[in-house]
Parts: C-alpha cells; sequence; structure tokens
C-alpha cells in the first residue's frame, strides 16, 4: 500500500477547513490502495516522509513566509530526507539518492523523485511563502506533482474544491 503524507500547520479556521478538504480529497472512494497520513507540522518527523510514497504540504503565510512550524519541519528534516546544501550552506539542487520511501524506482529501473503539492492561505499575499518553501523542496528529491493552491482572504467554494482535487490527484500518483 502507497502512503501519502500531509504535513501542515493549521491555526486557523480557514487552514483547518482547507486541510479537511485535502484529506477528503485523498480519501475520495475511488482512490485505492492508498493510507493516508495527517502530521501537524511540528510532530512530523523525517521517519514519516521516508515511509511516504508523496506528500502534501499545508501552510499559512505569515509575514510574506511560510508558517514557523513548517520552517521547523524541514530544519529538523531537511538533511536526513535527501536534501542538499549548496556551497555557501543554503538549500542546493536536489541529491536525488535520499534513503527510504523519497525516491522510488521508477518502471526503468532509474529513480524518479517523489511527488509533492503545496496549498497556501493568505490573508493580503502568499509570494513569499510560496517561493520559500519551492526554494527548499527544490533542493530535495521531490518533484511538483500538482499546481500549488494559493489562496487569499476568505474560502471560497471553489477553494475548497480545489484543495479537494489536490489531495485526491497526490493520492491517484501513487494509488496502486
Amino acid at each position: 500500500m502507497s502512503r501519502l503524507l500531509i504535513v501542515h500547520h493549521s491555526p486557523t479556521a480557514s487552514m483547518r477547513a482547507l486541510t479537511e478538504r485535502v484529506e477528503a480529497g485523498a480519501r475520495d472512494d475511488l482512490i485505492e490502495g492508498v493510507e493516508v497520513v495527517l502530521r501537524p507540522a511540528l510532530a512530523a518527523d523525517a521517519d514519516d516522509v521516508l515511509a511516504a510514497d508523496a506528500i502534501v504540504l499545508g501552510t499559512p503565510a505569515n509575514f510574506g513566509y511560510m508558517s514557523g512550524a513548517l520552517k521547523h519541519f524541514f530544519d529538523s528534516t531537511f538533511l536526513r530526507i535527501g536534501g542538499a546544501l549548496a556551497d555557501d550552506g543554503s538549500a542546493g539542487g536536489s541529491s536525488g539518492d535520499a534513503p527510504g520511501g523519497s525516491v522510488a524506482a521508477d518502471s526503468g529501473g532509474g529513480r524518479q523523485q517523489m511527488p509533492f503539492g503545496l496549498y497556501v492561505h493568505g490573508r493580503y499575499d502568499t509570494t513569499g511563502a510560496v517561493r520559500s518553501v519551492q526554494a527548499i523542496t527544490a533542493a530535495l528529491p521531490w518533484r511538483q506533482g500538482f499546481d500549488v493552491l494559493e489562496v487569499l482572504g476568505d474560502l471560497t467554494g471553489e477553494h475548497r474544491e480545489a484543495a479537494y482535487e489536490l489531495g485526491g490527484t497526490l493520492a491517484a500518483l501513487v494509488s496502486a
């Protein structure tokens, strides 16, 4: 059975609603063979990531950046999950050789990167939060599996449906 990990920081009603919809989409009855694991960003660890076949990240946009909780998740797992550092200590290009579930073998005998998704909610702007997450994920053996869901202001039915689609798509990518 494949595993989809949802790592989120959901301190507001809007973030909780988005997270619930991502999870609901990942658990859609039409998707088979996927275990969905939901972890708050402050509780998720490298073992969770290494056991996953895909990951969805959720964060509010705080002061033009990802939440401190999601940043802590990356800080505490980055090297163990296959992150690569540049000579100056910043996130470098992906190493592509992470152990565990972070990198799966493809049918051609090579390696492929683990798919990930991202949803971000902000009151006024999400640009910096998205950019900061993408800068880190670019240095991991991951590939973007679906468009980033950026939500500004109050949630609409369209946002909720997009969150459902995000979760469902990532689960479908790794379904058995």
